[in-house]
């Protein structure tokens, strides 16, 4: 008898430990409800980028804007010549989901003209950092790199707001300092001084945010080579143009407003092209 009497109690505490178990799964779910605050953290972290490709750099550059930034192909007459320089040149490159750029020289009776074209494709690893924000960190960087000088204290944002589209509200006065200036002065050192609208300088109206450096090279008494750099990104991207000429004459300056222009243009078309 009291053998049977513990049978049902065993039963009863077997019960009970179920319940509990049933109880476990009930807490289990409040566990589970605790999953929903983590996902609302993972909601509340950092957004990816807009962008999680790039665009092949040798085919984002169109024929007849290479004809204006290279005036020298439209001089070859070797079809398969001409061609392999509208190709350009792939950079190397051991991550094509994060880098890629191509390269173009061409030589004219005039002058060599050298333009590359880098995209970078931003990503942060940290989940309280977006890739925008990590994108505009480097910008950053890039652009305190560039050490581009103060804005003249009495400008309006003339020489930012005049950098979208062709410029063309550059004065046409000041598009050759070659004209003015000797063959050894740098861009700002013109017996003239360059306009600031030609001063390098950040842009306004491509990308997110956007700037533009000038160098004239001084080097010894061969032909001075002007770079134009813009570089801008757009969300994620971080988009770099170098633009290059040395003339084939000693003492020919490579025009500055000519050159910024053709770099511009181009920046704002593969922004465009971007979506930016």
């Amino acid at each position: 008898m009291l053998r049977k009497a513990y049978v049902p109690g065993a039963a009863a505490l077997l019960v009970a430990l179920l319940a509990g178990c049933t109880g476990g799964s009930s807490g289990g779910g409040a566990t589970d409800n605790a999953n929903p605050g983590d996902a609302g953290t993972a909601t509340s972290a950092a957004q990816p980028g807009k962008y999680r490709t790039l665009p092949e750099p040798c085919g984002a550059v169109g024929h007849s804007t290479l004809e204006s930034l290279l005036p020298g192909i439209r001089q070859m007459t070797d079809v398969d010549q001409r061609d392999k320089a509208y190709k350009g040149e792939a950079t190397l490159t051991y991550d094509t989901d994060r880098k890629v750029g191509c390269r173009w020289k061409v030589e004219s009776t005039d002058a060599t003209d050298h333009l590359s074209v880098d995209f970078e494709r931003v990503v942060s690893y940290d989940n309280t950092v977006s890739d925008d924000s990590q994108a505009e960190t480097l910008f950053a960087t890039k652009e305190a790199a560039a050490d581009l000088p103060e804005p003249p204290a009495n400008s309006s944002g003339t020489g930012s707001g005049s950098a979208t589209g062709s410029g063309s509200s550059s004065p046409s006065s000041s598009a050759s300092p070659s004209s003015s200036a000797p063959a050894s002065a740098s861009a700002s050192t013109s017996a003239g001084a360059t306009p600031a609208d030609l001063q390098p300088r950040t842009l306004s109206g491509i990308g997110d945010e956007a700037f533009l450096d000038d160098t004239l090279s001084s080097s010894g008494s061969t032909a001075k080579q002007r770079t134009v750099t813009v570089a801008f990104r757009t969300s994620n991207v971080i988009v770099t143009i170098q633009y290059e000429e040395q003339p084939a004459t000693v003492g020919v300056v490579p025009d500055s407003k000519e050159m910024q222009d053709k770099a511009r243009k181009l920046a704002a078309q593969l922004a465009d092209s971007l979506g930016g």
